[in-house]
């Protein structure tokens, strides 16, 4: 029987679950699946910009990441070594309940606050950006790249939002290995597939940008992508 993602048919209870299996991910264990993922993060763009420089294309040059929450994956350090590169780097901050979020311009040593539930955000005053790449917290995930998120619609919203505005970015969700979700669940109507979601593992189904037959740990250029 398909599992549609809604409140009748425990999507409150499969959020519940999730969130109990990541936080009782070993600290060892989520330390080093945090290294994973910034290797991975930082081997692909990197990848991705070489493509790009090869065949004249425009290539990413920002990437709106998020400060992680209790036992999300932490990419802060990778973020650091993002902006000393030239990468322009933004975070989400909540303007209004139920409104698209907006990204925020951070460098390290920015001060940040406590914005709608408790997530840190850069000033107001900081400038917005549409990034290139959006990183987006992942709860739960499929083999599709269809993605379970909180349960309060800012991503979904936003990406929404910005298909509709004509802007191009490519979506990424970030995810423990233990949010893979059954074979038969069926995403919500309005939830917004991604194009890839990256775990410690690897990517799911692929690295995005590089075309197909670009699976995870195949040789592009002179990247590794694990």
């Amino acid at each position: 029987m398909n599992t549609p993602n809604s409140e009748q048919n425990n999507a409150v209870a499969l959020r519940t679950r999730l969130r109990q299996a990541r936080a009782e991910l070993p600290e060892a264990q989520r330390s080093r699946g945090g290294l994973l993922m910034r290797g991975r993060l930082y081997t692909w763009l990197n990848a991705v910009r070489e493509q790009a420089a090869k065949h004249g294309t425009p290539a990413p040059g920002s990437v709106a990441a998020f400060w992680p929450l209790d036992h999300e994956p932490d990419l802060r350090p990778l973020l650091e070594q993002w902006v000393q590169a030239g990468v322009a780097v933004a975070l989400p901050a909540i303007r209004a309940a139920g409104a698209p979020l907006e990204f925020r311009a951070w460098t390290p040593g920015d001060t940040l606050s406590a914005g709608l539930y408790n997530v840190q955000e850069p000033a107001a005053d900081r400038p917005a950006l549409r990034p290139d790449v959006i990183l987006v917290p992942t709860l739960g995930y499929t083999v599709q790249a269809d993605r379970l998120g909180y349960g309060g619609g800012y991503y979904d919203r936003t990406l929404a939002d910005l298909r509709q505005a004509g802007h191009d970015f490519t979506a990424i969700g970030v995810a423990w290995n233990e949010g893979l979700l059954d074979a038969d669940y069926q995403p919500a109507a309005h939830d917004v597939r991604l194009d890839a979601i990256l775990t410690p593992d690897g990517w799911v189904p692929e690295p995005p940008l590089l075309g197909p037959g670009a699976p995870s740990g195949r040789t592009i250029g002179s990247y590794v992508l694990r």
